[in-house]
């Protein structure tokens, strides 16, 4: 019998092998931070809020990337996990063969068909990603990034207070961090 401990091990191997060399974007610093600070987030939500589902949130917030941003695919992750982690992977995927703007409302829509334990990781995602926005960005695009974040807390918020309470505290802070107009 595979434990959950085995099972988060062999879930950080998965993502490590397929983000080898990756970085946070504008850092150096080993993009396995993301993933960590998503699958911290949840683990603090699960603290508050524990489910029966909580395996299933901890494995997809550490394979979340995997299929949008390397090249292991959802029959991979399949394969290890089973399809319920491969479904919740495959949803917080977003299509690349979309236009940004509608690959966004088509990634929420799928995530929505899932458990919220799925739910769980989106929120957590957005949440790590609304730090300071890298310094090329300019102020339309940090309007937009805010404003898909607010669709996210809008869309999937119900699966957790916890995390919805966090992510609406990091978008309210995430305008201070705005490039002058």
């Amino acid at each position: 019998m595979t434990t959950l401990p085995d099972n988060i091990s062999r879930a950080w191997k998965m993502a490590a092998q397929a983000h080898l060399g990756q970085t946070v974007p504008g850092t150096q610093i080993s993009y396995l931070l993301h993933l960590a600070q998503v699958m911290s987030e949840v683990a603090a939500a699960l603290y508050v809020e524990p489910d029966d589902t909580a395996e299933l949130s901890l494995l997809c917030a550490i394979l979340h990337d995997v299929v949008e941003d390397t090249k292991v695919s959802r029959e991979d992750v399949e394969a290890a996990f089973g399809t319920t982690v491969a479904s919740g992977v495959a949803a917080l995927s977003k299509d690349s063969s979309l236009p940004k703007v509608q690959a966004m409302d088509d990634s929420l829509a799928r995530i929505r068909n899932q458990p919220h334990a799925v739910w769980k990781v989106k929120l957590a995602d957005r949440i790590t990603n609304l730090q300071p926005p890298p310094s090329h960005w300019g102020r339309a695009k940090c309007v937009r990034y805010r404003s898909e974040a607010e669709k996210i807390l809008a869309t999937l918020g119900e699966a957790s207070p916890v995390l919805a309470l966090r992510l609406s505290e990091r978008i309210k802070d995430y305008e201070n961090h705005y490039p002058p107009a």
